[in-house]
């Protein structure tokens, strides 16, 4: 494989701020230019893939979870950013792989459909001398399994953004090292330090896109296991708690939301786009606490509730307001000693994060 590239070039930072200017305003040919004008200014092509466009979608991130993008304007700054990564793969000259060149194939969980993350680890090790075959978003374990007996790939990397996707990366790697092809994992499902990475069994684990093309560039992973059995990774889901917050997960949402009518006032004058947002908000916090179960990690609930309870207040939404909906949950899984206890822990995050709003508006 070619050299490993392990540090933003210092110039990357002023090119990711003039990039944002036209994504933000979903300029697909402003953007264009400035990414034809960086890697055409003598910045590598892997800094403009990482370190400017990847940067600028991070932003998109932060800007959306601040409320100062919409979803829609959050949907068309990542389409642009889409087209930036197209325009660089045509603007810079094609690496050929060397002979003996191994074949990865790059993917998303099934159900994972923030594809932008995956298509950078592609790109970034074809620039690294690897065949690549970049199968997207959303791939059903099947039709990954059947790819990679048709194609004998070396391995395969898999990438999961949202947490309630892990139970289906677990099902994905799980069926991938039982054909006998080592699966590296990475996204923000598996946990700033890849905790649920190596729960779950991967062969290896990787915070970015470069680390991962690091990481292989090293050599091979290991093969996997033989006798991998994937129940003995999580013996806790015996009790049967997430198979049942899993199969009950509409009702509960109901049940959820009808009882918000009775004990947080405002939703009852909510207007009809409001109360979609609410059931949303709703399917998301029973999703988390699936999966909290699934792992077995009050970590993963408490953080998104905590992250949740941010994202409503610069909404001018009181973090508060997730309280009944928790209270609701827990009367209705009083038979559910691992979910009692998430859904306790997660009560005591989100008054702390008020706790911590009020302290700082009262410093104000």
């Amino acid at each position: 494989m070619t050299s490993t590239v392990t540090a933003a070039p210092p110039r990357s930072g002023t090119w990711a701020e003039r990039l944002w200017v036209p994504v933000a305003a979903g300029d697909e040919d402003a953007a264009a230019a400035v990414v034809r004008e960086a890697y055409g200014d003598g910045l590598d092509a892997e800094s403009v893939l990482l370190d400017v466009i990847g940067a600028v979608q991070l932003r998109v991130g932060a800007e959306w979870a601040a409320n100062r993008l919409s979803v829609a304007r959050e949907h068309a700054a990542t389409a642009v950013n889409e087209q930036c990564v197209a325009v660089l793969r045509h603007s810079a000259p094609p690496v050929v792989p060397a002979p003996g060149a191994g074949r990865i194939v790059v993917a998303c969980v099934d159900g994972e459909w923030h594809g932008l993350p995956a298509r950078l680890v592609a790109e970034v090790l074809r620039l690294r001398g690897w065949h690549v075959d970049h199968l997207g978003a959303q791939v059903p374990a099947p039709h990954l399994v059947g790819h990679l007996h048709r194609t004998g790939a070396d391995a395969v990397a898999l990438s999961g953004s949202l947490a309630p996707r892990l139970p289906a990366a677990h099902a994905t790697l799980t069926a991938c090292q039982a054909v006998g092809v080592p699966v590296l994992v990475g996204g923000a499902a598996f946990g700033h330090d890849g905790r649920y990475a190596r729960l779950l069994g991967a062969d290896a684990w990787a915070p970015d896109a470069r680390a991962a093309a690091d990481r292989l560039a090293r050599g091979p992973l290991p093969p996997p296991p033989r006798d991998h059995v994937a129940s003995a990774d999580l013996p806790h889901l015996a009790d049967q708690e997430y198979t049942f917050v899993t199969r009950a997960r509409h009702e509960l949402v109901r049940a959820v939301f009808d009882g918000l009518l009775d004990r947080y006032p405002p939703t009852r004058a909510y207007s009809a786009l409001q109360r979609e947002h609410t059931a949303e908000d709703i399917d998301h916090v029973v999703a988390h606490l699936a999966t909290a179960l699934y792992v077995d990690d009050a970590d993963l609930f408490t953080g998104f509730l905590t992250w949740t309870a941010s994202i409503l207040a610069a909404r001018d939404v009181p973090a508060a307001s997730l309280l009944p909906a928790l209270a609701v949950l827990a009367e209705r899984l009083h038979d559910f000693p691992r979910a009692l206890g998430l859904l306790a822990a997660g009560t005591e995050a989100v008054r702390d994060a008020e706790a911590v709003r009020d302290a700082e508006a009262g410093a104000v």
